[in-house]
């Protein structure tokens, strides 16, 4: 997909003033309903899986599948709760909020410059937070949620593709030359990202995955 299919809006000299509004492609709008509501969903599954665990501590969930892949054992840990909360709670309202932002694109919103920052800023801490989560996971707890590495995934996907469109448009101003390589080759960050993800999960657990085989 190159980033002319992928966010077809252009500004009248690419680079966006206070008062100027960007709106963005089709293909990008879906990006952030398709990704928001993937995340809305995770977060909403293991919201009502959280709810069972605090009613009955022997609760299992389905996703719970054997001693790494451990939804249970990621719900009770500390991390879980890192604002004093569940953390899928802020994560039905933070994926909520970009899938309202990808349907208002698609009806053909069209958005000051700092708001295309605020929602790079927002999907940027979400990643970070993202990444420090599978750390902790990792390394921590011992134990990996399939839904929270959805979360994972999608994320990522959202604050790239929001950094992409904002350096296509100047909102985010950048040399030419950084901005022509980023375009051509979008596709590279997010592929290397879940590689070096999915390199971490395999050497961390080596020893049980090369026992299933």
């Amino acid at each position: 997909m190159t980033t002319t299919e992928l966010d077809d809006v252009s500004t009248d000299d690419d680079h966006v003033g206070a008062a100027e509004t960007t709106g963005s492609g089709r293909a990008f709008a879906l990006l952030l309903v398709i990704t928001g509501a993937l995340g809305g969903l995770a977060a909403w599954v293991i919201t009502l899986d959280k709810f069972e665990l605090l009613k009955d501590p022997n609760f299992k969930p389905a996703c719970s599948l054997n001693p790494i892949i451990s939804c249970g054992s990621v719900m009770q840990s500390k991390q879980a709760e890192v604002f004093g909360f569940p953390n899928p709670m802020a994560g039905l309202v933070g994926f909520g909020v970009v899938v309202a932002i990808g349907m208002a694109l698609l009806a053909g919103a069209r958005f000051r410059r700092w708001y295309w920052l605020g929602l790079n800023v927002g999907t940027l801490l979400a990643a970070v937070f993202c990444m420090w989560l599978m750390t902790q996971s990792l390394y921590d707890i011992n134990a990996l949620c399939l839904w929270c590495t959805l979360t994972w995934c999608v994320t990522i996907l959202m604050f790239w593709y929001t950094t992409v469109h904002n350096l296509k448009h100047g909102i985010i101003p950048a040399p030419r030359g950084l901005r022509d390589a980023v375009l051509e080759f979008h596709w590279v960050v997010p592929v290397l990202w879940y590689g070096v993800i999915a390199l971490l999960i395999l050497t961390r657990w080596w020893s049980y995955w090369s026992s299933l085989l």
